[in-house]
């Protein structure tokens, strides 16, 4: 089992705790965990790469343990404790790239929880370097791409905020909340996801409220510089294909679309799910999207004709995925001992209702008492239409 971690080019935390990697071109699954020491307070929240070579794999849990997994050896190295479960779980997790200024160091950790701390973690102390305040009800913490020191997070009428690790004082930029709507009324606001796009200075998030925004902080207005609403579900997920000028948004109804960033139109829709999607992902070199939710399906669908190319069920809800920068399609030879999945195809579960058997309901039979009483009823309609006589 040690060495089936390398051939895995997608990996998936769950809420019973497992992290499971799965190589989809061997077909096959593997659980990394000790399954007889499983509980509800080791729930897989959040996972990212520990370094650019993705040899470490930094898993985000509900107790608010933080374990490195060395995708070499196939096996758990370290647990840190990172954060306190009484302040909700983890709602972003992120590796700083150790420029050597600054509180951080090479190896630093970053960590914001539901309850808005954001900290950073040094390797050489059990107490953080640096923590912030992003406000209460913090949904979602994302890093930048680019630069590692900035990061952005955003919730439950917690604007969107982006800070600067290296000017600590506060958030280089807050969002203005959201223009009133045409009774005055003031609109809620429930940001769910966010992301930064590629090569620009600008924010894409997606709302509770079925909304999809773009914040520009290059721009004098600190309000969305696009709105874009997509049906009429709560937006759980949202992802960005390398190119930037699209954004992937999942919803609660397993409802998943591809957005336009430049006309604020629906490009296209995917199809297959069939519960709320919790993750996605598009791959950064690659044409393709990956999902998973409540349905326990991992799906990989091709951002060009839309089309699903990989259906994985690995038994457990899911909460988050995270992609190998290699080809999907690149593996070895798996593991003997792994847990080999099935993958299904589009159209099974269609061809499985239609050959079921159907039943028909049959006419509810009269029992003796509702007999007895329609007939008495009969018989006084008779007796007085022979009292009336003919018209």
């Amino acid at each position: 089992m040690s060495d089936s971690s390398r051939w895995c080019s997608v990996f998936v935390g769950s809420e019973t705790g497992i992290l499971k990697g799965v190589s989809l071109t061997r077909k096959q699954a593997f659980n990394f965990c000790n399954t007889s020491q499983l509980s509800r307070d080791q729930e897989v929240r959040v996972l990212c790469w520990g370094d650019p070579a993705e040899s470490e794999l930094l898993v985000g849990s509900v107790d608010g343990t933080v374990k490195t997994f060395s995708t070499e050896k196939g096996s758990f190295t370290e647990t840190r404790i990172c954060g306190d479960p009484q302040e909700g779980c983890f709602t972003g997790l992120a590796v700083l790239s150790g420029s050597g200024s600054g509180s951080e160091s090479s190896g630093s950790l970053v960590t914001c929880g539901e309850f808005g701390k954001l900290r950073v973690w040094s390797e050489t102390s059990s107490e953080p370097a640096l923590e912030l305040d992003a406000g209460r009800n913090v949904s979602r913490m994302r890093q930048s791409p680019v630069d590692r020191n900035r990061l952005a997070t955003g919730g439950k009428e917690t604007g969107l905020k982006i800070w600067d690790l290296q000017k600590p004082d506060g958030p280089v930029w807050t969002a203005k909340n959201l223009r009133d709507d045409w009774l005055d009324l003031r609109r809620p606001h429930w940001i769910r996801d966010l992301a930064f796009i590629p090569e620009t200075d600008r924010v894409v998030t997606c709302t509770g409220y079925h909304q999809v925004h773009v914040y520009d902080p290059s721009s004098p207005q600190r309000r969305p510089v696009l709105e874009v609403e997509y049906g009429e579900h709560p937006l759980t997920a949202l992802s960005l294909p390398a190119s930037g000028n699209t954004v992937v948004v999942g919803n609660t109804h397993g409802q998943i679309a591809i957005l336009d960033l430049r006309k604020g139109v629906v490009r296209g829709c995917l199809k297959g799910l069939a519960g709320g999607v919790r993750a996605l992902q598009c791959h950064p070199s690659q044409p393709l999207v990956a999902s998973c939710g409540l349905d326990r399906f991992l799906r990989i669908h091709s951002l060009e004709d839309r089309k699903l190319q990989h259906k994985v069920y690995l038994k457990s809800r899911l909460n988050c995925l995270l992609l190998a920068s290699r080809d999907l399609e690149d593996g070895g030879t798996a593991a003997p001992g792994s847990q080999e999945v099935k993958e299904e195809d589009e159209g099974e579960d269609d061809e499985v209702w239609e050959n079921m058997e159907r039943l028909e309901e049959k006419p509810k039979r009269k029992t003796t008492t509702e007999e007895g009483g329609e007939e008495e009823e009969l018989q006084k309609g008779s007796k007085k239409k022979r009292k009336k006589g003919p018209d």
